[in-house]
This record gives structure tokens, sequence and C-alpha cells, in this order.
């Protein structure tokens, strides 16, 4: 009896094919926007169920476009060195450059410290920002992987010492998952989605999100996200906290040199463009071609030149990053990235976007906004609870591009809450990284627990998305065009 992946494998090209029909007899649209329709359908199957590798689904488009006459290799080639693609592959080395430091380590224990750790909750609150603030910068599978076992030290001497168990490790356990993904939708390089909507809205609309343009929409998210977790996890935890010896030492020449390297870029970042007419470094420096990605390949150059303090065992200096540890980052991602955009594109070249926005145009016809972007937040969450986040955001990015073109508002309005609600999925251990982290290495968390407080926080997410994104990107509330240069009224309705 074939397999459940072997299955799945038939069914991909097989669904394809019966959209390909469906859209080319049935609808009467033609060949190209018929074959967009089929190759999207094969990508979705195939990320939802993993029949193949992630990464290997996001090559098909890349395969049969051009046999297709969709696209040509050019056009195909342009999604790869995508500025987008490249920010986050710089932005993986740099974390990758912090993880062998252990410098991410370091700034988790200092927000431990600064919390402090005098009661059971403190420690959970701890935890959760300590978790969520590293997240901002770097992957938040290897924060929670690096945090957890940390976490089951404090656990367990909690035990020896007769205190409160199981709710205190429950809390804890999950403040580092949920932790996070709810730090990752801060900033622009914090989750692979956002960098995903980042590139299919300059794709299709050519107007550029930056670093701190994000930030305005994704941090108010993250804090409102933040209190409400740490409410949810230790409203019914009591008990003391314990003085723990959290020492790690005296810091290393390399953990300063690269605390300071990760501080300049945060300051790059943030400072390349200024609100309110104060311009930033970019502008006063004439440099209008620089992005973000500029400033992340730059500091992955530095760090490969900028000495650690140590020698190897050749006595030869070693650097801040070397060609081994920088080249194991997860590139599949980036082939991901690059397969949505090749999808994107391809939705604008065939036409496929305008017939599909004028579907959406019927069934949306009449339903406020903020009605459309909590619809779209629930959706989202909900589906990546069994989805890989990215790819979903990926299949969605286009056609969310083109309702909002159709209704006559800024898409980000859709884009941007689509993107943050992929990441804001708590229920189950497979929705993300750190939920199946923390799941299958502590051994301490059952599913009906994780699904009692996560459904829960999925529908506060929904909500906090959907009244954020709202409020600081609707034309309507007066604060989108001051807020964000891409929340522009693209035409009247």
């Amino acid at each position: 009896m074939p397999s459940t992946q072997t299955i799945c494998r038939i069914v991909g090209p097989t669904i394809a094919l019966l959209v390909y029909w469906a859209c080319r007899g049935g609808i009467g649209l033609d060949h190209s926007a018929s074959m967009t329709a089929a190759v999207t359908a094969w990508c979705a199957v195939w990320w939802c169920t993993e029949a193949v590798p992630i990464p290997v689904t996001s090559l098909i488009p890349f395969a049969v476009f051009p046999f297709a006459g969709v696209l040509d290799h050019a056009q195909l080639a342009s999604t790869w060195g995508d500025k987008f693609i490249l920010l986050f592959m710089g932005g993986f080395m740099i974390s990758r450059a912090a993880e062998h430091s252990n410098t991410h380590l370091r700034v988790a224990h200092g927000v431990l410290r600064l919390v402090g750790m005098r009661s059971n909750r403190r420690i959970i609150i701890g935890f959760m920002l300590a978790t969520a603030f590293c997240s901002m910068w770097i992957s938040n599978t290897a924060t929670a992987l690096i945090m957890l076992p940390v976490a089951i030290a404090v656990i367990q001497q909690n035990a020896a010492r007769g205190a409160e168990g199981d709710r205190f490790a429950v809390g804890l356990l999950l403040a580092i998952a949920y932790g996070a993904s709810i730090g990752g939708v801060a900033t622009l390089v914090g989750t692979p989605p956002n960098g995903v909507m980042a590139a299919v809205y300059e794709s299709e609309f050519g107007r550029t999100i930056d670093f701190l343009s994000w930030m305005k929409v994704g941090m108010p998210v993250a804090v409102l996200m933040l209190i409400a977790c740490g409410v949810l996890l230790t409203v019914r935890v009591k008990g003391a906290g314990q003085q723990t010896d959290g020492s790690l030492g005296p810091w290393t020449p390399a953990q300063r040199r690269m605390l300071t390297v990760l501080i300049i870029t945060a300051a790059l970042w943030i400072t390349r463009k200024l609100p309110g007419g104060l311009g930033g470094w970019s502008v006063w420096l004439d440099m209008p071609k620089a992005h973000d990605a500029t400033v992340a390949l730059l500091v992955v150059v530095a760090l490969f030149l900028i000495p650690s303090g140590e020698r190897d065992h050749g006595g030869r200096r070693r650097q801040l990053l070397d060609w081994k540890t920088a080249c194991d980052i997860p590139w599949g991602i980036l082939i991901l990235f690059a397969g949505g955009l090749a999808i994107a594109k391809a939705f604008a070249v065939s036409g496929l976007a305008a017939d599909v926005g004028d579907g959406l145009q019927r069934v949306t016809d009449g339903l406020h906004p903020i009605l459309i972007i909590g619809l779209i937040c629930l959706l989202v969450t909900f589906v990546t609870e069994v989805t890989s986040n990215t790819a979903t955001t990926a299949l969605l990015m286009p056609i969310l591009a083109t309702a909002g073109m159709t209704a006559g508002i800024d898409s980000a309005l859709f884009m941007v809450p689509a993107a943050l609600s992929a990441s804001c999925a708590f229920m189950l251990p497979i929705a993300t990284p750190p939920n199946a982290i923390v799941f299958g290495g502590s051994n301490q968390i059952t599913i009906p627990k994780m699904v009692r407080y996560g459904v829960i926080l999925n529908l506060i997410g929904a909500v906090v998305i959907t009244l954020v994104c709202y409020a600081v990107l609707s034309p309507e509330t007066g604060l989108g065009g001051s807020a964000l240069p891409m929340a522009e009224q693209l035409s009247q309705p």
C-alpha cells in the first residue's frame, strides 16, 4: 500500500491538472493565467503536506513557468537577487556569528537579571522577554533551542525546593515558545513571513518597506501580545522565586565586540530612513540606493575582518565570523522566498492577479475593511497551525496584493496583518519551530495544555493585529499616511 507521502506526491500534480482544466475550460482564463493557478495549487498541496521538502517544492515555479511560457529565465532569475533575500541571508549570517560567540545568551541573561527572579511570575516574564528580545534579531528557532535547557534547569531547581510544579513549568516553557514567535514579528528580520511580505509588496508596487516602518506596526503588536501572553501564563502561578547563580563568567573579547556590532547594525537599520522629514543617514550621506540589505551584507564582510580575540589550534587569529559558521544558515528558507516571489511575478504577468481581484471584490463587496482584516487574521492564524507559516505567507501575498488594489486601498492593509498572523499560531507543536522545540525537548508539555493556552492567544492575536494594523495603516484613521510610507491610498474607492 502506498505511503501517505507517496499519495500526496501524486495528488499535487493531479490537482494542478484539474485546476488548469477548470480555469481554462470552465472559467475561460487564458493559458498563462490557468498555468499560474495550476502551479500555485501544486505548490500549495506539497507545501501543506510536505510531500517533498519545502525548498524542493519552491523550485517548481522555476522549472515549470519557462516551459509553460509564463515567465522567462531573466524574469525568474531576478527573484533570486531580490534585496529581501539578500537581507535575510545577511541577517542569518549575523545571527550565526552571535550564536557562535554566545553573545545572544549574554543578552538573554542580562534581561533576566533586569527583570529579577524574586517570584515565579517574574521568572516566567523574564524568560519570555529575554526570548522575545533575542528573537527580534536572530532566528526564533535558535533562540528557543538556547533558552530551553536554561528553563529546564530552573524548573528542576524549583522542583528540588518542593515549590509549585506543574503550572510554573508549563508557564515557563510556553513563555519560551510563545516569546520566540511574538518577538519575531517586531522587526523586519525577526521571522521569514515579514520578509516575504515586504519582498512581494515591493515587487508588486515598487515601494520599499524599511526597517523602521515595519517596527511601527510590528513593535506595538509584539508589545501588546507579550502583555497578553504574560498575563495568560502567570495569572494562576504563585510562589517565591529563587536566587540562582546565573553567572556566565567574564565577558570574552568576542562577546564584547559582537555586541558592539549588533548595536551598530540595529542603529543603522533603524536610522536609514527617519520619519517627520528628518531624513536618516541615507539622505544625509546622499545614498538613496542603500537598503537594509546593504547594511547587512556590509556587516557580514566586517565580521570576517574583525578579530575575535581568540586563536585557533594552529595559533592563527580568529575573526568574529568564519565561512564554516557563515554557510550554516537555513538556505532552504531563501529558496522558499524566491519561489514565492516567482509565483507573485507570475500572478502579475499572466493577468491572474486581476482575475482573482475581481472575484475577491465580489465576495467582499460591502464589507468594512476592519472586518476583512479580522477575517484574514483568523484564517491565516488557524491555517498556519498545520502548515508552514512562511509557505502560507508566500502563497497568500500575491492574492492579498490584488485584493487591496481591487478594493482601492493600499494592499499593505491586507498583506501586513496576514504576515503578522502567520507568526501567531500557538495551539499545536507543529505550528511553529519554537512550539515543536519546547514540546519535544521538555517532555513536560501536553498537546491539550498547549491548545488550552494557544487557542486563547490565537484569538487575542487576531484582535490585536486587526486593531493595530487598522489604526496604523488605514487611511480612514488619519494615522496611516503619516505613520508609514507604505500606507498610502493607491486610488479612491
